[in-house]
């Protein structure tokens, strides 16, 4: 007679309807954040010829974002811990959202860097609250799967974002609007909206789920639990033995490089794209942008389930950040359109990929507290490579005086951030042991 562990069963389930249930609305959610956070790109020429921004005033501002993201990160993440997730990333949303239409108002330098600096504090916490959502409801072994799926939001974002945008460029003049105020308007509109449906859609944690039996909340909150106590040998314990923490430092420094590479992208792939068309951001443009996001999505999908399934998301990851060096530097040697598109494909595909194979990591080795405070410190810091990123590019371009210096000096950090990885402490990055789970009786 074949003994069925009811156990397993009730854990894969639970499983299952937790990532049908919540990774639509929460990759939802991502998706407008990042368009939120990226839009400022699209609407650059527009923005800069009405205001009369100059290219470094324009690079100031649109990075003091990340100033105001990294001050107020820990303590965001924190609040979230001890609120719960509905009221929390309700808050986060609305307020960003009613910042972002508030950039309608950026007439001038002063005014854009204040709303810019605001939408960073705005919005601080959001991401390091997700990754410490999905620590309460999905277990080590589905984790890394999960975050690759929450990891979609940001190239969907950019598929949609880029033609939203693009065709919101359009609107020049109507109701006596120009172009980049419709876009800000719009899009922020959208994210305090989700933002309400936020509060009454999520749950905080699995023993709130109404859609989960009780045999299945009480497999799932058991494995986490086991899980959590696996960690104490090893991690920190509590909120400021993880900021001091040596591991969290390094983690830090190695999502400082990817961040570098990501937003040394996303702010200035539009223009790139158009100085091979009429140099004109729109609907073409944001259409032509959509492309490499695309294949990031397909290359994610198939990276996270083959590091979960065979435990090499360190290597994976080093494979990724270098294929998003490749990608970068080829970018800035192209000299026309189809081989620079190519190359922002192998760019994002890498900087989107090795992003849910990095959190893999810390997630493993951080729990409790020290998993709210460390989460969101390692977000925080390493999230200033995008304050520092468009900083870099136009201080090497000016240096050098050759357009190309920017990318290049972008590709070496990214270059930089792989042989980290390499070098991370090898029990941080194994993969953690299954936890083998309790019998029923």
């Amino acid at each position: 007679m074949t003994i069925i562990d009811t156990s397993t069963s009730h854990l894969a389930e639970a499983i299952s309807k937790s990532r049908r249930r919540l990774l639509p609305f929460l990759i939802l959610m991502y998706v407008l954040a990042f368009i939120d956070r990226a839009n400022v790109g699209y609407a650059r020429s527009f923005l800069q010829a009405d205001t009369g921004l100059g290219d470094a005033a324009f690079a100031f501002g649109a990075s003091i974002f990340f100033i105001g993201y990294a001050f107020f990160e820990v303590p965001s993440n924190l609040m979230l811990h001890r609120l719960g997730a509905k009221v929390w990333l309700c808050r986060i949303m609305v307020t960003w959202g009613l910042v972002s239409a508030g950039m309608m108002f950026a007439h001038d330098a002063q005014t854009f860097y204040v709303l810019r600096f605001l939408l960073g504090v705005a919005e601080a916490g959001f991401f390091p609250g997700i990754i410490l959502y999905l620590t309460y409801w999905f277990p080590s072994q589905s984790r890394g799967q999960a975050l690759g799926l929450f990891y979609f939001g940001l190239p969907l974002a950019l598929v949609l974002g880029g033609p939203l945008s693009g065709w919101l460029l359009e609107f020049q003049g109507v109701f006596g609007l120009r172009n980049w105020q419709w876009l800000f308007v719009v899009e922020g509109i959208m994210a305090s909206t989700v933002g309400i449906a936020a509060y009454f859609y999520l749950v905080n944690r699995p023993r709130n789920a109404t859609w989960l039996s009780d045999e299945e909340k009480a497999a799932l909150e058991q494995r986490l639990a086991l899980e959590d106590s696996q960690k104490q040998g090893h991690s920190p314990t509590g909120f400021f033995n993880a900021l001091r923490n040596a591991q969290v430092m390094k983690f830090c420094l190695v999502y400082f490089t990817v961040q570098m590479s990501v937003y040394g992208v996303v702010f200035y792939l539009p223009t790139r794209i158009a100085s091979f068309l009429d140099g004109k951001v729109g609907l073409s443009v944001g259409l032509l942008t959509a492309i490499p996001w695309l294949c990031a999505l397909v290359v994610t999908r198939l990276v996270t389930r083959y590091a979960d399934r065979t435990g090499e998301h360190r290597r994976m990851a080093v494979c990724m950040l270098s294929m998003a060096a490749a990608g970068i530097a080829a970018s800035a040697l192209g000299s026309s359109l189809v081989p620079v598109v190519v190359a922002f494909c192998f760019a994002a595909a890498g900087f989107v990929a090795v992003q849910p194979l990095f959190w893999t990591i810390p997630t493993s080795y951080l729990s409790g507290a020290a998993a709210a405070g460390g989460i969101a410190l390692i977000n925080s810091l390493g999230n200033l490579g995008g304050f520092v990123a468009p900083n870099l590019k136009t201080l090497m371009e000016s240096q050098f005086g050759d357009p190309r210096a920017g990318m290049f000096a972008l590709a070496c950090v990214a270059v930089i951030g792989a042989l980290m990885i390499c070098r991370l402490n090898k029990q941080t990055t194994d993969k953690p042991q299954p936890v083998a789970p309790a019998r029923a009786h």
